[in-house]
């Protein structure tokens, strides 16, 4: 993985630099190209040889919702050329920190048991971002096996008021 990190970090910083001027809207292209790049047989596809640029760029086109930009058609005939599809994914995940850094924002995951209307989403998010103290850029996904609560991550920081993480404690304290 730092290999992959190791080679993003000049593609979403060079671009970073470039797109200054419009970054949501480039962060909401690169999403899509990157989701469209971490799918495995596309990159199979891609790392054939006989492949070539014009191929792979004609395949991840027509997957792609809406139409490539030119900034993003550059970009991605560039990470192409260059056989860095497999990276694509991390690019967008760096080129998304360097805009929360400069929004002194961050990207949360919510993890729960079950879904979460969206008011008390709402609630969730606002305590959250008063306990963290930046915004939050929320996202939840559903995971059965805590059984009740949430699990908070955001960058390197773990909230975890599940009840699996509870019952984990208490299984320690027991066993101890």
């Amino acid at each position: 993985m730092a290999e992959l990190a190791t080679i993003a970090r000049p593609y979403a910083e060079a671009l970073f630099q470039a797109t200054k001027n419009d970054l949501q809207a480039t962060a909401a292209w690169l999403d899509e190209l990157a989701a469209i790049a971490s799918n495995a047989q596309l990159l199979q596809f891609a790392s054939n040889p006989k492949a070539t640029t014009e191929q792979i760029m004609g395949v991840v086109k027509g997957v792609a919702k809406s139409q490539l930009s030119a900034a993003a058609d550059n970009f991605l005939r560039t990470v192409v050329d260059n056989g860095r599809l497999s990276a694509l994914p991390e690019m967008a995940a760096q080129y998304r920190e360097h805009v929360n850094a400069q929004s002194g924002s961050s990207d949360a995951v919510v993890y729960s048991a079950f879904e979460i209307a969206p008011a008390a989403l709402a609630d969730v998010t606002a305590l959250l971002q008063k306990r963290f103290g930046r915004t939050l850029h929320v996202k939840v996904e559903i995971e059965p096996e805590l059984i009740g609560g949430i699990r908070v991550v955001v960058g390197d920081e773990v909230l975890d008021t599940s009840v699996k993480a509870r019952l984990d404690q208490m299984k320690v304290a027991l066993i101890a």
